[in-house]
């Protein structure tokens, strides 16, 4: 646990989170007070840089974890921070992407007002960074929502060779045997990172 993020959390008020803007605003200076200086900054640049996000401030997972479990405590309404996830993956920051996912897979389906994995469909409108996808996947199955049977998977994998690339990641998270062979390898080429995941896949069905 970060002692400064959990010295600053205790002194902010729940009415924060009280409307959509001001959740945003209370987000945007949390993530801030999880990094101390500019010893990481080029490496942050070079993160936002290659993942297109509008902004990466280089706040670390655990701490993106403590500050929703804060909200998730002290939110007037859940009903709201469910509101805030198609906000926050519009806005596009590094760390917004994340915390989307961690709000995503901790708050009730009645909450969202949808299964999380569809609403999680919704939210990826464009290519996706197949690392956040992966991550925001993981946070779902992580939350106790396993990954979709494989019928699911197959019409997703038809919309598009980037839904073909999502489905080969969300296979990887599968706890019991995984089948689609068919899926994973006729999937679009991808990164050292994916292609990885996909070769393990392949091999695991041998």
């Amino acid at each position: 646990m970060n002692p400064t993020l959990d010295d600053w959390l205790e002194r902010q008020p729940s009415h924060r989170l009280k409307s959509k803007r001001r959740a945003l605003r209370f987000l945007k200076e949390a993530y801030g007070i999880c990094v101390g200086d500019f010893a990481n900054k080029p490496r942050t640049d070079v993160t936002m840089t290659d993942g297109g996000f509008r902004f990466h401030i280089g706040t670390p997972l655990p701490d993106l974890r403590q500050i929703a479990s804060w909200m998730l405590t002290h939110a007037p309404r859940k009903r709201l921070l469910a509101k805030l996830i198609p906000a926050l993956w519009k806005r596009r920051g590094r760390e917004d992407l994340s915390m989307a996912g961690l709000l995503l897979a901790n708050l009730e389906p009645d909450d969202i007002g949808q299964d999380p994995w569809m609403a999680f469909i919704h939210l990826l409108q464009r290519q996706e960074s197949l690392m956040i996808v992966l991550e925001v996947a993981e946070e779902l199955v992580r939350g106790g929502h396993p990954v979709p049977d494989d019928a699911w998977l197959e019409a997703a994998a038809e919309q598009s060779p980037h839904w073909h690339q999502y489905c080969v990641l969300f296979l990887s998270l599968r706890r019991q045997e995984v089948r689609c062979r068919p899926l994973i390898e006729t999937a679009p080429p991808g990164g050292e990172m994916y292609e990885r995941i996909r070769e393990r896949l392949l091999q695991a069905e041998h």
